[in-house]
């Protein structure tokens, strides 16, 4: 490019304004330090103001695309110099002390020891030459321990090396690691489990979380224990209590889920199991969140023995779940994306899991067989939201009275989180969650 006529910073302006799309490459660098060299020289750049040496600067950016960092170096070199001009010294490095012998021995070494730690492996190179007076180790015995793990990088140490191998983290076959997508469809459970306090050793009861992504229809239970007698059968009355047909289970790596038992449980009931991704931690956020707005709230933080596993169990499948998901509204996220592909959510809908399984488009096919909403609505419709919370919130004193100790009480009592005096119920629906 001839741009001998270029000679006012007016005419730079003028060209950056009309170049805005136009995209410039220098032959060499060479060259672009050569043509550098003169526009400095002809704006007489050092003499020039603050303003217009910007202008310069990005004259030069755009026809050489260098970085700014870059184009300020060289006016400096200029400045310092006199000139700018390339470098042939090329950067300094370091002298090569262990070559390809070395590190076939180092491979050698580690072959029949099976790979030791850099210290370990240091001493082994120190003893083949002080102890033993191997000449071959006479540069490898002053070798740092740091440096043994560089010389394992090299292609030749991994050439001859059988331990070569990176350690693994445990792999497990069970369930597939991503994040289910629903696509609106119910039946894509998110599970997790709450751990209701530890006293003097002794480990409290085990409640566990189960919750519909699109619905969030949720239903809890408790286990005495996270052991293979108690959640296989627990987890299927869970699985039972759901009216609609389920197709995933989703949980974290921990092996309570994460095990044959589990998996062949659910391969028998036609359920697909996943798991959550490494550092991905929102893969399971929703059953988290709903550990802490609902089983924390309710049942709080203090320890609970585990042999009251069963009356609280009774309360979960009776009250507290047909109260999570006919009489306690939920917020339905709406979410927007803008041109740049950010997403944000709006919770502006509001309504309990049974409505927003009615809402769905053809619900009824996600139904299991022998549920009708006509069986669903008469269970829905048999109390007010307010009259039926009275009921679970009754049967929740009475089950707190029955399982904490007096020192408990007075400590719940304080906090008027419960009331030692029983209050009179309505009649229980027992057997209400088995539809």
């Amino acid at each position: 490019m001839d741009d001998s006529k270029v000679t006012n910073v007016k005419q730079i302006k003028s060209f950056l304004n009309s170049s805005k799309d136009i995209q410039f490459k220098g032959l060499s660098r060479e060259s672009k330090y050569t043509w550098i060299n003169k526009i400095l020289d002809r704006f007489k750049y050092y003499a020039l103001s603050k303003k217009d040496k910007g202008f310069v600067r990005k004259y030069i950016m755009r026809i050489t695309g260098l970085s700014k960092a870059q184009i300020t170096r060289l006016i400096d070199t200029k400045l310092k110099e006199g000139h700018i001009k390339t470098s042939m010294s090329g950067k300094r490095g370091f002298r090569t002390i262990y070559g390809s012998a070395e590190k076939e021995l180092l491979a050698e070494t580690d072959n029949l020891h099976e790979r030791l730690s850099g210290p370990a492996t240091k001493r082994i190179l120190e003893r083949q030459y002080d102890t033993f007076n191997d000449k071959r180790f006479e540069l490898l015995k002053n070798i740092s321990s740091s440096h043994i793990y560089n010389l394992r990088a090299s292609k030749t140490y991994q050439t001859h090396s059988v331990t070569v191998g990176k350690t693994k983290s445990v792999q497990s076959s069970i369930g597939v690691r991503r994040k289910p997508e629903p696509r609106g469809e119910p039946g894509y459970l998110r599970v997790d489990t709450v751990h209701q306090g530890d006293r003097d050793g002794e480990k409290g009861v085990y409640h566990i979380n189960l919750v519909d992504e699109v619905l969030q229809w949720e239903i809890v239970i408790s286990v005495e224990a996270i052991n293979e007698a108690n959640l296989i059968t627990t987890l299927k009355i869970a699985l039972f209590c759901f009216p609609v047909i389920l197709r995933n289970f989703h949980s974290d790596n921990g092996s309570e889920f994460i095990n044959k038992n589990i998996a062949r449980m659910l391969n028998r009931l036609l359920i697909e199991q996943t798991k959550s991704r490494s550092n991905k931690t929102n893969d399971n956020a929703l059953a988290e969140g709903k550990n802490g707005s609902v089983i924390r709230k309710h049942m709080g933080h203090w320890h609970i023995e585990r042999r009251h596993a069963d009356k609280i169990n009774r309360f979960f499948l009776e009250y507290f779940n047909h109260y999570l998901n006919y009489h306690r509204p939920c917020g339905f996220a709406t979410v927007t994306v803008n041109e740049r592909g950010k997403r944000w959510k709006n919770y502006d809908t509001w309504m309990t899991p049974y409505e927003r399984l009615k809402s769905l488009k053809t619900a009824e096919r996600y139904l299991k067989p022998g549920i009708t909403f006509r069986k669903l609505d008469a269970i829905a419709l048999k109390y007010t939201d307010n009259e039926f919370a009275k009921i679970m919130q009754d049967e929740k004193r009475k089950l707190f009275n029955s399982i904490m100790s007096v020192n408990d009480l007075k400590l719940l009592k304080k906090g008027e989180v419960i009331q030692k005096k029983s209050l009179t119920t309505k009649q229980p629906i027992s057997g209400s969650f088995l539809y």
